[in-house]
Protein backbone atom coordinates (compact mmCIF):
# COMPACT_ATOMS: atom_id res chain seq x y z
CA UNK A 1 0.00 0.00 0.00
CA UNK A 2 1.23 3.48 -0.94
CA UNK A 3 0.03 7.07 -0.66
CA UNK A 4 -0.19 9.66 -3.43
CA UNK A 5 -0.98 13.34 -3.05
CA UNK A 6 -3.58 14.94 -5.32
CA UNK A 7 -0.81 16.98 -6.98
CA UNK A 8 1.21 13.84 -7.72
CA UNK A 9 -1.90 12.05 -8.97
CA UNK A 10 -2.21 14.81 -11.55
CA UNK A 11 1.36 14.13 -12.66
CA UNK A 12 0.52 10.43 -12.96
CA UNK A 13 -2.56 11.15 -15.09
CA UNK A 14 -0.55 13.56 -17.23
CA UNK A 15 1.90 10.79 -18.01
CA UNK A 16 -0.81 8.15 -18.59
CA UNK A 17 -2.43 10.52 -21.09
CA UNK A 18 0.40 9.73 -23.48
CA UNK A 19 -0.69 6.08 -23.65
CA UNK A 20 -4.38 6.22 -22.82
CA UNK A 21 -7.43 8.36 -23.41
CA UNK A 22 -8.02 9.25 -19.76
CA UNK A 23 -11.52 9.80 -18.38
CA UNK A 24 -12.22 11.26 -14.95
CA UNK A 25 -15.43 11.84 -12.95
CA UNK A 26 -16.66 15.44 -12.71
CA UNK A 27 -19.64 16.80 -10.80
CA UNK A 28 -22.51 18.52 -12.57
CA UNK A 29 -25.13 19.70 -10.07
CA UNK A 30 -26.04 16.59 -8.04
CA UNK A 31 -24.64 14.00 -10.45
CA UNK A 32 -21.21 12.82 -11.54
CA UNK A 33 -20.25 12.13 -15.15
CA UNK A 34 -17.11 10.89 -16.90
CA UNK A 35 -15.27 13.55 -18.86
CA UNK A 36 -12.08 13.46 -20.92
CA UNK A 37 -9.08 14.49 -18.81
CA UNK A 38 -7.46 17.60 -20.27
CA UNK A 39 -4.70 18.23 -17.72
CA UNK A 40 -6.72 19.98 -15.01
CA UNK A 41 -7.89 18.51 -11.70
CA UNK A 42 -10.10 21.48 -10.80
CA UNK A 43 -13.47 19.78 -11.41
CA UNK A 44 -12.38 16.18 -10.82
CA UNK A 45 -14.20 14.36 -7.98
CA UNK A 46 -12.42 11.11 -7.11
CA UNK A 47 -14.43 9.57 -4.33
CA UNK A 48 -18.01 10.59 -3.60
CA UNK A 49 -20.31 8.12 -5.45
CA UNK A 50 -20.56 6.32 -8.79
CA UNK A 51 -20.91 8.28 -12.02
CA UNK A 52 -24.36 8.46 -13.58
CA UNK A 53 -23.37 6.56 -16.74
CA UNK A 54 -22.34 2.92 -16.32
CA UNK A 55 -18.79 1.65 -16.80
CA UNK A 56 -20.01 -0.82 -19.46
CA UNK A 57 -20.14 2.04 -22.00
CA UNK A 58 -16.32 1.96 -22.22
CA UNK A 59 -16.20 -1.78 -22.93
CA UNK A 60 -19.51 -2.36 -24.70
CA UNK A 61 -20.39 0.95 -26.41
CA UNK A 62 -24.00 2.00 -26.97
CA UNK A 63 -23.41 2.04 -30.74
CA UNK A 64 -20.42 0.34 -32.33
CA UNK A 65 -19.34 -0.53 -35.87
CA UNK A 66 -18.42 -4.21 -35.80
CA UNK A 67 -17.81 -4.97 -39.48
CA UNK A 68 -17.14 -3.22 -42.76
CA UNK A 69 -18.00 -5.03 -45.96
CA UNK A 70 -17.03 -8.66 -46.37
CA UNK A 71 -13.25 -8.29 -46.30
CA UNK A 72 -12.73 -9.98 -42.93
CA UNK A 73 -9.45 -10.24 -41.08
CA UNK A 74 -9.65 -6.76 -39.58
CA UNK A 75 -11.53 -5.09 -36.78
CA UNK A 76 -12.83 -1.51 -37.22
CA UNK A 77 -11.50 -0.30 -33.86
CA UNK A 78 -8.24 -2.19 -33.61
CA UNK A 79 -6.15 1.00 -33.89
CA UNK A 80 -8.06 2.96 -31.25
CA UNK A 81 -6.03 4.05 -28.24
CA UNK A 82 -7.12 2.27 -25.05
CA UNK A 83 -8.83 4.20 -22.28
CA UNK A 84 -7.99 4.74 -18.63
CA UNK A 85 -11.10 5.23 -16.50
CA UNK A 86 -10.53 6.91 -13.14
CA UNK A 87 -12.83 6.85 -10.11
CA UNK A 88 -14.68 3.60 -10.93
CA UNK A 89 -16.77 2.26 -8.04
CA UNK A 90 -17.25 -1.27 -6.71
CA UNK A 91 -20.83 -1.50 -8.00
CA UNK A 92 -19.61 -0.95 -11.56
CA UNK A 93 -16.73 -3.39 -11.19
CA UNK A 94 -19.18 -6.14 -10.29
CA UNK A 95 -20.67 -5.64 -13.74
CA UNK A 96 -17.55 -7.27 -15.19
CA UNK A 97 -18.61 -10.61 -13.71
CA UNK A 98 -21.75 -10.54 -15.82
CA UNK A 99 -20.24 -9.02 -18.98
CA UNK A 100 -17.25 -11.38 -18.87
CA UNK A 101 -19.63 -14.32 -18.70
CA UNK A 102 -21.68 -13.03 -21.64
CA UNK A 103 -18.95 -11.76 -23.96
CA UNK A 104 -16.69 -14.58 -23.18
CA UNK A 105 -13.23 -14.65 -21.77
CA UNK A 106 -13.80 -18.40 -21.48
CA UNK A 107 -16.55 -18.78 -24.05
CA UNK A 108 -16.15 -20.75 -27.25
CA UNK A 109 -16.90 -17.62 -29.29
CA UNK A 110 -15.44 -14.63 -27.38
CA UNK A 111 -16.39 -11.16 -28.53
CA UNK A 112 -13.18 -9.64 -29.99
CA UNK A 113 -14.19 -6.04 -29.30
CA UNK A 114 -14.96 -6.63 -25.64
CA UNK A 115 -11.97 -8.91 -25.03
CA UNK A 116 -9.59 -6.38 -26.59
CA UNK A 117 -10.86 -3.57 -24.39
CA UNK A 118 -10.73 -5.70 -21.25
CA UNK A 119 -7.11 -6.55 -21.97
CA UNK A 120 -5.92 -3.06 -22.92
CA UNK A 121 -7.98 -0.59 -20.90
CA UNK A 122 -6.86 0.58 -17.47
CA UNK A 123 -9.10 0.79 -14.39
CA UNK A 124 -8.15 3.21 -11.60
CA UNK A 125 -11.02 2.73 -9.19
CA UNK A 126 -11.83 4.59 -6.00
CA UNK A 127 -13.72 4.21 -2.72
CA UNK A 128 -17.11 5.80 -2.25
CA UNK A 129 -16.80 8.58 0.32
CA UNK A 130 -20.56 9.11 0.62
CA UNK A 131 -23.82 7.37 -0.22
CA UNK A 132 -26.85 8.73 -2.00
CA UNK A 133 -30.43 7.70 -1.27
CA UNK A 134 -30.51 5.05 -4.00
CA UNK A 135 -27.37 3.14 -2.92
CA UNK A 136 -27.95 -0.41 -1.63
CA UNK A 137 -24.77 -2.30 -2.65
CA UNK A 138 -24.42 -4.00 0.74
CA UNK A 139 -27.65 -5.93 0.09
CA UNK A 140 -25.93 -7.52 -2.93
CA UNK A 141 -22.84 -8.56 -0.98
CA UNK A 142 -20.67 -5.61 -2.02
CA UNK A 143 -18.75 -3.07 0.01
CA UNK A 144 -18.75 0.63 -0.98
CA UNK A 145 -15.08 0.30 -1.84
CA UNK A 146 -13.47 -1.89 -4.54
CA UNK A 147 -11.94 -5.19 -3.50
CA UNK A 148 -11.25 -6.80 -6.90
CA UNK A 149 -11.28 -6.29 -10.69
CA UNK A 150 -9.25 -3.06 -10.64
CA UNK A 151 -5.68 -2.25 -11.66
CA UNK A 152 -5.19 0.50 -9.07
CA UNK A 153 -7.59 1.64 -6.37
CA UNK A 154 -7.55 5.10 -4.78
CA UNK A 155 -8.91 5.46 -1.26
CA UNK A 156 -9.33 9.20 -0.50
CA UNK A 157 -7.87 10.40 2.78
CA UNK A 158 -6.45 13.75 3.79
CA UNK A 159 -5.20 15.67 0.76
CA UNK A 160 -4.47 12.53 -1.22
CA UNK A 161 -5.20 8.85 -1.65
CA UNK A 162 -4.15 5.48 -0.34
CA UNK A 163 -3.07 3.40 -3.33
CA UNK A 164 -3.90 -0.31 -3.62
CA UNK A 165 -2.54 -2.41 -6.48
CA UNK A 166 -4.91 -4.98 -7.96
CA UNK A 167 -3.12 -6.33 -11.05
CA UNK A 168 0.27 -6.77 -12.67
CA UNK A 169 -0.56 -3.85 -14.94
CA UNK A 170 -1.25 -1.65 -11.93
CA UNK A 171 1.92 -2.84 -10.21
CA UNK A 172 4.02 -1.91 -13.23
CA UNK A 173 2.53 1.58 -13.34
CA UNK A 174 3.19 2.20 -9.64
CA UNK A 175 6.76 0.89 -9.94
CA UNK A 176 7.42 2.97 -13.05
CA UNK A 177 6.27 6.12 -11.20
CA UNK A 178 7.71 5.21 -7.79
CA UNK A 179 8.82 8.77 -7.12
CA UNK A 180 5.21 9.95 -6.98
CA UNK A 181 4.28 7.65 -4.10
CA UNK A 182 5.18 7.54 -0.41
CA UNK A 183 4.54 5.44 2.67
CA UNK A 184 1.34 6.43 4.55
CA UNK A 185 1.48 7.23 8.26
CA UNK A 186 -0.61 5.56 10.98
CA UNK A 187 -2.78 8.65 11.37
CA UNK A 188 -3.84 8.47 7.74
CA UNK A 189 -4.53 4.74 8.02
CA UNK A 190 -6.90 5.37 10.93
CA UNK A 191 -8.70 8.13 9.00
CA UNK A 192 -9.13 5.86 5.99
CA UNK A 193 -10.68 3.07 8.06
CA UNK A 194 -13.09 5.53 9.70
CA UNK A 195 -14.13 6.89 6.29
CA UNK A 196 -14.94 3.42 4.99
CA UNK A 197 -16.96 2.55 8.10
CA UNK A 198 -18.89 5.81 7.88
CA UNK A 199 -19.98 5.11 4.29
CA UNK A 200 -20.95 1.53 5.19
CA UNK A 201 -23.24 2.92 7.90
CA UNK A 202 -24.81 5.34 5.39
CA UNK A 203 -25.65 2.49 3.01
CA UNK A 204 -26.95 0.38 5.91
CA UNK A 205 -29.34 3.21 6.82
CA UNK A 206 -30.62 3.29 3.22
CA UNK A 207 -31.24 -0.45 3.32
CA UNK A 208 -33.02 -0.25 6.67
CA UNK A 209 -35.21 2.70 5.65
CA UNK A 210 -36.37 0.96 2.46
CA UNK A 211 -36.62 -2.52 3.94
CA UNK A 212 -34.30 -3.96 1.31
CA UNK A 213 -33.80 -7.72 1.79
CA UNK A 214 -30.27 -9.08 1.49
CA UNK A 215 -29.33 -11.35 -1.41
CA UNK A 216 -29.36 -14.49 0.73
CA UNK A 217 -33.17 -14.16 0.66
CA UNK A 218 -33.53 -13.86 -3.14
CA UNK A 219 -33.06 -17.47 -4.14
CA UNK A 220 -36.22 -18.83 -5.73
CA UNK A 221 -38.31 -15.67 -5.32
CA UNK A 222 -38.82 -15.20 -9.08
CA UNK A 223 -39.95 -18.78 -9.66
CA UNK A 224 -42.23 -18.68 -6.63
CA UNK A 225 -43.55 -15.27 -7.60
CA UNK A 226 -43.83 -15.92 -11.33
CA UNK A 227 -47.60 -15.30 -11.30
CA UNK A 228 -47.45 -12.62 -8.61
CA UNK A 229 -49.68 -9.55 -8.91
CA UNK A 230 -46.53 -7.48 -8.34
CA UNK A 231 -45.64 -7.57 -12.04
CA UNK A 232 -48.93 -6.13 -13.27
CA UNK A 233 -49.07 -3.61 -10.45
CA UNK A 234 -45.60 -2.24 -11.20
CA UNK A 235 -46.08 -2.33 -14.97
CA UNK A 236 -49.11 -0.03 -14.76
CA UNK A 237 -46.80 2.97 -14.33
CA UNK A 238 -44.02 1.77 -16.68
CA UNK A 239 -43.69 3.91 -19.82
CA UNK A 240 -41.59 1.33 -21.72
CA UNK A 241 -38.68 3.74 -22.21
CA UNK A 242 -35.91 1.19 -21.51
CA UNK A 243 -33.95 3.59 -19.30
CA UNK A 244 -33.49 0.91 -16.64
CA UNK A 245 -31.77 -1.34 -19.20
CA UNK A 246 -29.48 1.24 -20.76
CA UNK A 247 -28.31 2.71 -17.45
CA UNK A 248 -27.70 -0.67 -15.79
CA UNK A 249 -24.05 -1.79 -15.48
CA UNK A 250 -24.95 -5.44 -16.19
CA UNK A 251 -27.64 -5.26 -18.92
CA UNK A 252 -26.01 -6.31 -22.18
CA UNK A 253 -28.65 -7.12 -24.82
CA UNK A 254 -28.02 -5.71 -28.27
CA UNK A 255 -29.22 -5.81 -31.86
CA UNK A 256 -27.29 -5.81 -35.13
CA UNK A 257 -28.18 -3.76 -38.18
CA UNK A 258 -26.59 -2.96 -41.54
CA UNK A 259 -26.16 0.45 -43.07
CA UNK A 260 -25.37 0.93 -46.74
CA UNK A 261 -22.73 3.29 -48.08
CA UNK A 262 -23.40 3.81 -51.74
CA UNK A 263 -24.69 0.88 -53.80
CA UNK A 264 -22.14 -1.78 -52.87
CA UNK A 265 -20.53 -1.09 -49.51
CA UNK A 266 -22.10 -1.65 -46.14
CA UNK A 267 -21.18 -1.53 -42.46
CA UNK A 268 -22.65 -3.58 -39.64
CA UNK A 269 -23.39 -1.90 -36.31
CA UNK A 270 -24.23 -3.16 -32.86
CA UNK A 271 -26.40 -1.08 -30.52
CA UNK A 272 -27.90 -1.55 -27.08
CA UNK A 273 -31.37 -3.04 -26.93
CA UNK A 274 -33.94 -3.19 -24.14
CA UNK A 275 -36.04 -6.16 -23.02
CA UNK A 276 -38.73 -3.71 -21.87
CA UNK A 277 -39.42 -2.66 -25.47
CA UNK A 278 -42.29 -4.57 -27.10
CA UNK A 279 -40.40 -5.48 -30.28
CA UNK A 280 -37.46 -6.94 -28.36
CA UNK A 281 -38.86 -10.50 -28.27
CA UNK A 282 -41.00 -10.34 -31.42
CA UNK A 283 -40.24 -13.18 -33.85
CA UNK A 284 -40.94 -13.92 -37.50
CA UNK A 285 -44.64 -13.83 -38.32
CA UNK A 286 -45.24 -11.19 -35.65
CA UNK A 287 -45.66 -13.50 -32.66
CA UNK A 288 -44.40 -12.21 -29.32
CA UNK A 289 -43.85 -14.54 -26.32
CA UNK A 290 -43.88 -11.49 -24.03
CA UNK A 291 -46.76 -9.56 -25.53
CA UNK A 292 -47.71 -7.66 -22.38
CA UNK A 293 -45.55 -5.07 -20.64
CA UNK A 294 -45.82 -6.81 -17.26
CA UNK A 295 -44.30 -9.93 -18.84
CA UNK A 296 -41.34 -7.91 -20.07
CA UNK A 297 -40.89 -6.32 -16.66
CA UNK A 298 -40.93 -9.77 -15.09
CA UNK A 299 -38.40 -10.98 -17.65
CA UNK A 300 -35.94 -8.29 -16.57
CA UNK A 301 -36.10 -9.45 -12.97
CA UNK A 302 -36.07 -13.11 -13.97
CA UNK A 303 -32.80 -12.70 -15.82
CA UNK A 304 -31.12 -10.73 -13.02
CA UNK A 305 -32.31 -12.74 -10.04
CA UNK A 306 -32.95 -16.22 -11.42
CA UNK A 307 -31.16 -16.92 -14.72
CA UNK A 308 -27.74 -15.53 -13.79
CA UNK A 309 -27.92 -17.10 -10.36
CA UNK A 310 -28.29 -20.46 -12.09
CA UNK A 311 -25.76 -20.10 -14.91
CA UNK A 312 -23.05 -17.94 -13.31
CA UNK A 313 -23.75 -18.15 -9.56
CA UNK A 314 -24.23 -14.38 -9.33
CA UNK A 315 -27.12 -11.96 -9.11
CA UNK A 316 -26.96 -9.56 -12.06
CA UNK A 317 -27.67 -6.50 -9.92
CA UNK A 318 -25.00 -4.39 -8.24
CA UNK A 319 -27.08 -2.21 -5.93
CA UNK A 320 -25.94 0.94 -7.71
CA UNK A 321 -29.48 2.37 -7.80
CA UNK A 322 -29.12 3.87 -11.29
CA UNK A 323 -32.38 2.33 -12.51
CA UNK A 324 -34.22 3.96 -9.60
CA UNK A 325 -32.83 7.38 -10.52
CA UNK A 326 -33.45 6.96 -14.26
CA UNK A 327 -37.01 5.61 -14.14
CA UNK A 328 -39.58 8.33 -14.99
CA UNK A 329 -42.30 6.12 -13.49
CA UNK A 330 -40.44 5.86 -10.16
CA UNK A 331 -40.40 2.06 -10.22
CA UNK A 332 -38.04 1.09 -7.42
CA UNK A 333 -36.19 -2.22 -7.76
CA UNK A 334 -35.79 -2.35 -3.98
CA UNK A 335 -39.56 -2.27 -3.45
CA UNK A 336 -40.12 -5.03 -6.01
CA UNK A 337 -37.55 -7.27 -4.32
CA UNK A 338 -39.03 -6.59 -0.90
CA UNK A 339 -42.56 -7.42 -2.07
CA UNK A 340 -41.43 -10.66 -3.73
CA UNK A 341 -39.49 -11.79 -0.67
CA UNK A 342 -42.40 -10.98 1.66
CA UNK A 343 -44.84 -12.88 -0.55
CA UNK A 344 -42.73 -16.01 -0.96
CA UNK A 345 -40.75 -16.60 2.20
Amino acid sequence: MRYVSRANLKLLLDDLSGQYRVFVPVRKKDSRFYSRYEGSMDDVVIGEVRAFEPLKAFFFPAVEKVAEGFSGGSFPHEKDRPVCIVGVKACDLKGFKVLDHVFGQEDEYPDPSYIKRRAENLIISSDCTMAIETCFCLALGLKPFPQEDFDINLSPVGDGFFVFVGSDKGKQIVERHAGLFEEPGEELSSAQEKSRLRVIREVERNIEEHGVPSQDRYQGIIEKGYESAVWKDEAESCVECGACNTICPTCHCFLLYEQMKGDEEFARFRMWDSCLIKDFARVGGGDNPREHLWMRLRNRFEKKFDYFRKVADIYACTGCGRCISACPAKIDIRDVLRKLVEENE
